[in-house]
């Protein structure tokens, strides 16, 4: 159930990627309504929270490729970008906007209700919180159990091969090499 709510997670993380990058023609038929529980369900996901690193990330990495260019003006160059960033950070409301358009066309209302009740539920908040926990130790568990699976088939075909190799090679009157 944990790596079905952490796939769920990825691929509306990647819904929401795609559509940030094809443009907004989905916007344009959700209604109020729908927006509204679509903020629910992506408040209750905390769906955005991954894209807030964005702008500061971008911001840090033009401030080292322009100190790089210009050690000289550092200074200049960090107050610059940082002015530069902050003014851009009220374009976040952008992605939100977009975020939700996206949800309110991808789900149904009684769907987005039953996300954001669900996902703002005690059980809901822990599954999103420890299942990317759980999910890692299902892996591993897995991975295990496959080895082991791996291990024991190869041997007990390898032993039931022998014998079937011996017996045969015996009725046909050859002595068995071992």
């Amino acid at each position: 159930m944990t790596i079905i709510a952490g796939l769920g997670r990825t691929l509306a993380a990647t819904l929401i990627a795609s559509a940030v990058f094809a443009g907004s023609a989905m916007a344009q038929d959700a209604s109020e309504e729908q927006i509204k529980a679509a903020r629910a369900a992506m408040d209750s996901l905390n769906a955005t929270a991954q894209f807030d690193g964005i702008l500061p990330q971008i911001a840090e990495k033009l401030k080292g490729t322009l100190i790089q260019s210009s050690p000289n003006f550092g200074e200049m160059i960090n107050k610059t970008v940082d002015e530069e960033a902050l003014a851009l950070a009220s374009r976040r409301a952008d992605l939100e906007r977009e975020v939700a358009n996206i949800y309110a066309k991808t789900f149904s209302l009684e769907e987005l209700k039953a996300i954001a009740d669900f996902y703002g539920s005690p059980a809901g908040k822990k599954l999103l919180q420890s299942g990317p926990l759980a999910a890692r130790e299902v892996m591993k568990a897995a991975d295990i159990w496959a080895a082991g699976i791996s291990r024991d088939l190869a041997v007990n075909s390898d032993k039931k091969l022998e014998a079937e190799i011996s017996a045969q090679k015996k009725t046909e009157g050859e002595a068995p090499k071992n």
